[in-house]
């Protein structure tokens, strides 16, 4: 009584805090003019909507995220916590983990100034081959939300607004500006819009970011029914509505379908032609009002209106990010397979393998990049935790499918020049690749006087042979190496489209004979012309460069030679950016290059294999009943190597299951990413994921809610009181272990047009040895429920239920009937 009492004034204070922040929305609203309104709901810049001080409004600031908070700067002089990804922190399984990253992302968002996170992002994993999988955090609605609804929870109780992207049905890359997705009504609510409504229901997000795409004909920037009926109508969301950048196309569409700001700025469909659109009696003022409102709601509820307390004032504790980071990524790691390899024996020699286990990767690209001050490889984290000289490396295989950025050994600097090649700014340049969008110029270079941009430094080759640059983007470059001129001339492409340079490949221009240790001189230099008509201003190129390339052969041959004379192989394989990224789609679920015959070959030496899998989605395991363990690691973030060295030496289990199905592209049951004349038909309705490979009858590699620990569970009574479900299960291993335990619900007769179960709920429990606990799961009414196009409601479906309770969508321990 006395919580929920204390729940009642909390409610209460909430309430009236709301409402005083509300008088002032209004009485500032009150204030402005047409011309200030319109002005208000157009980004100024990249990142900044306007201030106003007349009514004592300061600019809003909004970053990307969502693993990091970026910042208005896109550039690695000005670093970010890096944790895993998205598709790792839902393998945790854990609301509360989710909620801790979400207090850390708030506390660097403060930190930079930042005033809107743009994520979570809670697109589901409608196909394996979506270029963006990594960004979203699973096939299963009910377990995104959940996920989604503690990321946002976490960064809203730090004073910093969410932004749940992308509103809706933003599953793929390929022609996403253009593509009109549709989707059936019932897929819609049962699944692409769930998580939406759960996370608006149980965290109420501050903002919300409406995609590119069309669903069923109209574009989500101008979608009236989705947004006005469905978000704020029927789910109450009182937020604001951004548009993914550059999105917004059409005046009186948007503001009438609910759009209530357009960014990128200066030029956007807002600001000038939106007032001039009132004038002319084409909008009505008061849509101008509604959404105005809803910016200044969010300004009150972040701090940046005179007179509205904020939301927070007294923000969390200090949250130590390298630490979490390190934690967010061991409690991910999915062990899908272990045949008594894992944790690692003390004393035993380990030949580690793999490019990615030297130069890591940590993260997805596209928007989602961040800078971290430092990464922690998996040959840093192993050399640090085993004893001195009992880890070697062998590089195994060459993933270079494109040139990389600049990095390892470069020493850099950006040097802009006006037209008559005076130094006008200097900046830092701590790799290659050199991004200024919108007013992010070095200081004391502006758009007028910038003429040229210089980068230049040395390069200490870590690898004797053959070193090969080359230049990413558009325009006219000049690059010199160790004195000799390599290309001097215009960079063209043959393709198009508005991210052509942010996505775009690489373009090998010379190759120089060095010797490791033996620093020379290097100059990319960047004729700047941008044109007059772009909407957003900016400079943006890239420096890349490639180490000797060495025979294939000889590689995979040293790599065998390591494990054979090592105890335990640890192969790291992993993904590249030319195949996970935002900007396009997966062609196969193949890992690049020759990475499967290495792990056969080393398998083969040593069958004390263990494969590290670095990938932020599903790829093709073809090896894996060949090796002793499968570890999968996502892109764990800047921390990964250290967390991984926690995983294989059995200081910390893995705590992972899996969010979404791991299987072949050959068995997959939704493939179809790419549009026809414009268009993609969801035609699997409501079957994705495990609901489609159960409705197929085929098998995955490992099924969804898989993942081994370093323990035993024994699963002993299920008792269902109501829609209350209680599971007491027992640690019957050697350990202290974490069980994450999974309700099924499965309707006595599905049909045809019901999937067989669904993930009802889920809940962590933490045992130690021999120690019995209960896990407790309650099952939401929608969990019963479909949407029935007959009435446009949700239908409560009456009959029997059976209740599955297990360790994964197949391992099911115990059940028991319910009447509903």
């Amino acid at each position: 009584m006395a919580e929920t009492a204390a729940g009642t004034a909390k409610d209460h204070q909430d309430a009236e805090a709301d409402a005083a922040r509300e008088a002032v929305v209004e009485a500032a609203l009150g204030r402005l003019g047409l011309d200030a309104k319109a002005r208000l709901l157009s980004g100024q810049n990249m990142w900044t909507l306007p201030a106003l001080p007349e009514i004592g409004l300061r600019s809003l600031v909004m970053s990307d995220g969502p693993i990091g908070v970026r910042g208005v700067r896109w550039s690695a002089d000005d670093p970010s916590v890096a944790l895993p990804s998205p598709t790792a922190l839902a393998a945790a399984w854990d609301p509360e983990l989710a909620r801790r990253a979400g207090v850390l992302l708030a506390q660097e968002a403060r930190r930079k100034g930042v005033h809107v996170l743009l994520a979570p992002t809670v697109n589901l994993h409608r196909s394996p081959l979506g270029g963006r999988h990594f960004e979203a955090y699973s096939e299963d609605p009910l377990l995104t939300g959940a996920i989604g609804g503690g990321y946002v929870r976490g960064v809203q109780s730090g004073g910093v607004a969410t932004t749940v992207k992308h509103f809706v049905a933003n599953d793929a890359e390929t022609d996403r500006f253009t593509v009109n997705n549709l989707v059936s009504e019932r897929a819609l609510r049962e699944l692409y819009l769930a998580p939406f409504e759960t996370i608006v229901e149980t965290a109420r997000p501050w903002g919300v970011m409406t995609a590119y795409n069309s669903v069923n004909g109209t574009t989500m920037s101008e979608h009236r029914r989705l947004v006005n009926e469905v978000l704020r109508g029927e789910w109450g969301f009182d937020g604001f509505n951004v548009s993914d950048w550059k999105a917004a196309r059409d005046t009186r569409a948007a503001i009438e379908g609910g759009l209530d700001v357009a960014m990128p700025g200066p030029r956007t469909v807002y600001g000038e032609p939106l007032a001039a659109a009132v004038r002319a009696g084409e909008v009505a003022e008061a849509a101008v009002d509604a959404a105005v409102r809803n910016v200044l709601r969010l300004a009150a509820r972040v701090g940046a209106l005179e007179g509205a307390e904020p939301v927070v004032t007294e923000p969390p504790a200090a949250v130590d990010g390298r630490a979490l980071a390190r934690e967010v990524a061991r409690r991910g790691f999915v062990l899908v397979r272990n045949e008594g390899a894992l944790p690692l024996p003390g004393g035993h020699r380990v030949a580690l393998v793999g490019a990615a286990a030297r130069d890591a990767r940590v993260l997805g690209g596209g928007s989602a990049v961040v800078f971290p001050a430092g990464i922690v490889s998996p040959l840093d984290g192993l050399t640090a935790a085993l004893p001195e000289g009992s880890v070697t490396y062998a590089l195994g295989a060459d993933l270079a499918v494109e040139l990389p950025v600049a990095d390892k050994g470069f020493e850099l600097r950006a040097v802009c020049r006006d037209a008559a090649g005076e130094v006008v700014a200097t900046a830092s340049a701590p790799s290659g690749h050199i991004q200024w969008m919108g007013d992010d110029l070095p200081e004391g270079a502006t758009y007028d006087n910038l003429h040229s941009v210089e980068l230049t430094g040395t390069f200490t080759p870590r690898e004797s042979g053959p070193h090969t640059f080359g230049i990413k983007g558009l325009g006219a470059f000049t690059l010199t190496v160790d004195g000799t001129t390599y290309f001097d001339d215009v960079q063209r492409t043959a393709e198009d489209g508005p991210f052509v340079t942010f996505f775009g490949a690489p373009v090998a221009r010379g190759r120089a004979e060095l010797t490791a240790g033996a620093p020379v001189e290097v100059s990319l230099t960047h004729v700047v012309a941008i044109p007059e008509d772009v909407p957003v201003k900016g400079v943006r190129f890239t420096l890349a460069h490639q180490e000797p390339v060495r025979d294939g052969d000889e590689l995979i041959a040293e790599a065998v030679e390591a494990a054979r004379a090592a105890d335990t192989a640890v192969v790291v394989v992993a993904t590249t950016d030319r195949v996970e990224s935002e900007g396009f789609d997966r062609a196969d679920l193949g890992l690049p290059g020759r990475q499967d015959e290495l792990v056969h070959a080393v398998a083969a030496a040593n069958p004390n294999t263990v494969v590290v899998v670095n990938s932020g989605s599903p790829v093709e395991l073809p090896w894996r009943d060949e090796v002793a363990a499968v570890l999968l690691s996502w892109f764990p973030g800047q921390e990964g190597g250290a967390a991984l060295a926690d995983v294989l030496t059995g200081a910390h289990e893995p705590g992972g299951r899996l969010p979404t199905t791991w299987g072949s592209l050959a068995d997959a049951p939704v493939t179809q990413v790419r549009p026809e004349n414009g268009e993609l038909p969801y035609t699997e309705d409501v079957f994705i994921g495990y609901r489609a490979w159960e409705k197929e009858g085929r098998t995955p590699s490992y099924p969804f809610g898989h993942g081994l620990g370093y323990t035993d569970w024994t699963y002993e009574s299920i008792e269902a009181e109501g829609t209350t479900v209680t599971v007491r299960v027992r640690n019957t291993g050697e350990r202290t272990g974490r069980e994450v335990v999974q309700v099924y619900l499965a309707p006595a007769e599905p049909g045809t047009e019901r999937p067989a179960q669904v993930l009802a709920g889920f809940a962590g429990v933490e045992a130690a040895p021999g120690e019995s606990v209960e896990a407790v799961v309650e099952i939401p009414r929608r969990a019963f429920e479909i949407w029935d196009t007959a009435t446009d409601a949700w239908a409560f479906v009456k009959g029997s239920y059976e209740i599955r309770a297990g360790r994964s969508l197949t391992d099911r321990r115990l059940r028991t009937i319910i009447e509903a």
